[in-house]
């Protein structure tokens, strides 16, 4: 058993994932309580635990419905290296802003560079993109399939909440 845990690609994948998720929720709660501290004020907080359930839930899904000795087709753990290079030039871009949560500071400019020249919200296109890739990476489109349609439901609420709390930033910052 040991020898093959060793050997799977899902689980060097998966442990890397979830590594990664890890230092990323490391990130944005040091930035998210640096902004706090600065005067910003959280939106939306109740929605957040369902997307850390949901992104955990992703992962574990993945994990208990591929068999261990499944060989991922390459060129989509490919894309999904890509994701990830798109992911770190958000958080790049974002810097200090960039967080898990929907944190406004009214004093914070309104980010309009690098992916988001763009696109409104590259990091849910990015998410939408991952929740789907790296399931069928592995043959496994009911995963894919399932949370693709849960971060829909999600991500339709929280872009809502979303643009509004930058309506309200953008129409102080016009008065």
């Amino acid at each position: 058993m040991i020898s093959i845990l060793s050997h799977s690609p899902l689980v060097w994948i998966l442990s890397l994932v979830a590594g990664q998720r890890l230092i990323e929720l490391a990130l944005a709660a040091a930035n998210t309580r640096r902004l706090l501290a600065r005067g910003a004020r959280e939106v939306g907080r109740a929605h957040y635990p369902l997307f850390v359930l949901l992104h955990g839930s992703w992962l574990v899904a993945i994990a208990l419905t591929t068999p261990l000795d499944r060989q991922p087709w390459w060129p989509l753990i490919g894309v999904f290296v890509v994701l990830q290079l798109l992911r770190v030039w958000v958080v790049a871009t974002l810097g200090p802003y960039w967080t898990t949560r929907i944190i406004t500071l009214d004093a914070a400019p309104i980010v309009r560079r690098g992916p988001f020249r763009f696109v409104r919200h590259p990091n849910y296109c990015i998410v939408v993109a991952e929740i789907a890739v790296l399931p069928l990476a592995f043959g496994n489109w009911p995963v894919a399939l399932t949370w693709s349609l849960l971060n829909a439901l999600l991500l339709r609420h929280r872009i809502r909440v979303e643009m509004g709390a930058l309506a309200e930033r953008e129409a102080r910052a016009s008065t």
